[in-house]
């Protein structure tokens, strides 16, 4: 049977996210032939392929927090927070919206479908209190939220709408179409019983293993980290805790970061990862000689029940700390 696709177009994708990198990326990407393949899509142009320029863009496109949205999705989004506030409430709000701007340069972005103006503002002042390039990060990854949001609800509208054509064109094939078909169908089953194969659709839309250099001294990415990643392949199940044979870790990529902090291609676009503990190394010594760390090795396992998940393991280094966490 022939398979449904959902086609959307710039314009429509610039209301689910004001950037217009973003919106022609997905623009090209798409037809989707489901919601799950267009969200990852979106995650795959937003974190990888969308600079900061165009995460800026994105979030100018929002009405700040607590003033009365103009767009339908941007009402539907607040509406519990503008049904929750009073004006003193309102009032708090539109002040450390305020210091929050003049302190990060953006407004604030949140994910805010469901969440009461009190819980909104408590995370406002929460988060004011971190570094600008961490505020960075966690402002995209809210508006990647929001546009998933909206996604799912243009995908739902567009499918509808193509429903009608889709079964119409369905039921017009002829009975000699049919009969073709599904002869063709019988003799390709055969042919791959035969060979011992089962044909499979990639699902994949972006790299398995991913990671991006972020400086926090500097507030900017960091462009220029020479990145390695490792898997462990030793005589031992794992990695030991204070193991000195390292002759177990087998090389699997490497790449350097780009003016935006992210890294290239690290592995192919296998589908499924094989389980097992991996490594990623930052040349952090060549890239800040005088700081605390020579490089920065970052162990974490990945599990059979997650060989077909994405993991981001991204670094914000400064010359005497670092940190890291899974994203997106």
């Amino acid at each position: 049977m022939e398979e449904m696709m959902v086609v959307l177009d710039e314009e429509e994708l610039l209301g689910c996210c004001g950037s217009t990198k973003f919106a022609k990326e997905m623009a090209s990407a798409s037809p989707f032939a489901s919601l799950n393949q267009a969200v990852s899509a979106a995650r795959h142009i937003w974190f990888n392929l969308v600079d900061v320029n165009g995460w800026l863009d994105a979030f100018s496109a929002h009405p700040q927090i607590g003033q009365s949205p103009s767009s339908q999705w941007s009402k539907a989004e607040q509406s519990t927070a503008l049904a929750t506030a009073n004006e003193s409430s309102s009032q708090e709000l539109s002040d450390w919206n305020n210091r929050y701007r003049l302190r990060f340069g953006f407004i604030f972005i949140i994910c805010a479908s469901g969440r009461m103006a009190a819980e909104i503002l408590a995370e406002l002042k929460k988060r004011y209190t971190n570094r600008p390039i961490i505020e960075f990060e966690i402002a995209a990854q809210e508006q990647m939220k929001i546009t998933e949001l909206r996604l799912a609800k243009l995908f739902s509208a567009k499918a509808k709408a193509s429903s009608a054509t889709f079964q119409y064109s369905a039921t017009a094939k002829t009975a000699e179409e049919d009969r073709v078909s599904i002869i063709e169908g019988h003799l390709c089953a055969s042919t791959e019983a035969s060979a011992g194969k089962i044909s499979q659709i990639p699902t994949r839309t972006r790299l398995p293993i991913t990671t991006h250099v972020l400086d926090v001294s500097q507030g900017s990415p960091a462009a220029g980290v020479e990145v390695c990643l490792e898997m462990w392949k030793g005589i031992q199940p794992r990695p030991l805790f204070g193991e000195t044979d390292v002759s177990g870790w087998v090389y699997q990529g490497s790449s350097t970061t780009n003016k935006d902090g992210r890294c290239g291609q690290l592995m192919g676009m296998i589908e499924d990862l094989n389980p097992g503990f991996y490594k990623i190394t930052f040349n952090t010594g060549k890239y800040c000689p005088e700081g605390f760390f020579p490089y920065v090795s970052i162990v974490f396992e990945i599990r059979e029940s997650q060989k077909r998940e994405h993991f981001h393991v991204p670094l914000l280094l400064s010359p005497f700390s670092f940190t890291t966490y899974r994203g997106s």
